[in-house]
């Protein structure tokens, strides 16, 4: 026989109106599985939660954890259990995996037929793509955010911090900043200045050890140079710059004519004025 865990919830007082108060709920689902011929192995009730929110039904949380004592899912409507398309896919997703079933009793959608497993896989598509076309927009959105030197949501590097919804020079660090430059350009090697700022104790962002590669990761940041890199995207940005143009360019000269890996000799030059896509 088909356990089935019945799920009912009701978000605000007036969906009594409607018909659907747990009561009502609870009532015409108990008879479909009479009907059925299915045995009610629990009843679970959120009152007051919406949809769209999972984290505070403590009920529908409780009969996930106690999938072993039933076989089937069952509610009155495909909202009542779930609003959000997203947490919607993860549960059947979740169902699927254990080998649980889904009845929605007014949509006459029920994973156990051929059709209406068919339902819920165009239900998930169409979530996805309702997913990948918020993704596009979104992406859309920060490459031109981007290309106008707007600040994307991401850590500031070493010598600067974050005011105004704009990079802010840190004086302290971006003193260590251009001496990482001057002594580059004097002759040394970006493994000789970690060791030189690891023997002052001048510690990184995080309170750890200069490293030769932390070393290169500011060297060739052009944000330094007042330059904002995201994703390909390469502008010039109105934050003050911690070395001029001319101290960053003849950097990357530098270090493109000491590496040994010829993949890496290509030199990335800013430009004065123009906005490039690297």
């Amino acid at each position: 026989m088909v356990r089935a865990a019945i799920y009912i919830r009701v978000s605000t007082e007036e969906q009594a109106d409607e018909g659907y108060s747990l009561e009502a709920q609870q009532e015409r689902l108990v008879a479909y599985c009479e009907a059925q011929g299915w045995d009610v192995a629990g009843i679970y009730a959120d009152r007051g939660h919406t949809g769209r929110n999972i984290k505070a039904r403590e009920e529908y949380k409780r009969m996930m954890a106690e999938k072993a004592l039933w076989d089937n899912v069952l509610v009155l409507k495909m909202d009542r259990i779930h609003r959000n398309s997203k947490n919607f896919m993860i549960m059947m997703e979740d169902l699927e995996r254990w080998d649980k079933k889904f009845t929605s009793m007014q949509e006459e959608l029920d994973t156990s037929t051929s059709i209406g497993r068919f339902v819920v896989d165009m239900i998930q598509r169409i979530a996805q793509l309702e997913s990948e076309q918020i993704g596009e927009r979104t992406y859309m959105g920060m490459v031109q955010k981007a290309e106008t030197g707007g600040l994307l949501g991401f850590n500031p590097p070493y010598g600067y911090g974050i005011a105004d919804n704009d990079l802010e020079v840190r004086e302290e660090e971006a003193a260590v900043v251009r001496e990482m430059f001057s002594f580059y350009r004097t002759g040394a090697s970006m493994n000789e200045i970690a060791q030189v700022l690891n023997q002052r104790g001048v510690p990184t962002r995080r309170g750890g050890r200069w490293t030769l590669y932390s070393v290169r990761q500011i060297l060739h940041n052009p944000a330094y140079a007042g330059y904002r890199r995201w994703d390909g995207v390469l502008v010039k940005s109105s934050h003050a710059s911690i070395v001029d143009l001319g101290t960053f360019n003849s950097v990357q000269e530098l270090a493109a004519g000491r590496t040994r890996d010829p993949r890496k000799r290509g030199k990335r030059l800013l430009a004065a004025d123009d906005d490039q896509s690297i």
